[in-house]
């Protein structure tokens, strides 16, 4: 895999800075819905309905902004046919499938660990 060089500022891509776009996308990327929808679309083309269909309990509003969030960081790319009524079809794209990978990764280890995880919760009021 080659990665493109950044060419951006450095202040840019410090997410210690708080107004670095690093930090923006950070945020954009890292709530439960984005990470979800993410690992949904996996490597396939899926349509919208089946997408809120296979992420439970997102509403129809709240995947409509993280699809248009993930679409504007260059994360998704919405494909729109002209059929009667509309067909909307959502993929990753190369850097998202870069993420899922990172995401992927982080639900392996939640699978490891929430043994444990749970185990601290049930002590931690005790």
């Amino acid at each position: 895999m080659v990665t493109k060089e950044y060419t951006g500022s450095p202040d840019e891509a410090d997410l210690r800075r708080a107004d670095s776009l690093a930090r923006e996308i950070f945020s954009d990327v890292a709530n439960k819905w984005a990470l979800l929808i993410i690992e949904a679309l996996g490597d396939r083309t899926v349509r919208f309905s089946a997408l809120r269909d296979e992420v439970e309990g997102i509403s129809h509003k709240m995947l409509t902004q993280n699809l248009r969030m993930l679409e504007r960081n260059g994360l998704v790319e919405r494909t729109v046919h002209a059929t009667v009524p509309p067909r909307v079809e959502y993929t990753l794209t190369g850097p998202g499938r870069g993420l899922r990978q990172t995401v992927d990764l982080m639900c392996d280890w939640t699978h490891r660990h929430i043994a444990h995880i749970e185990a601290a919760r049930r002590g931690f009021g005790a």
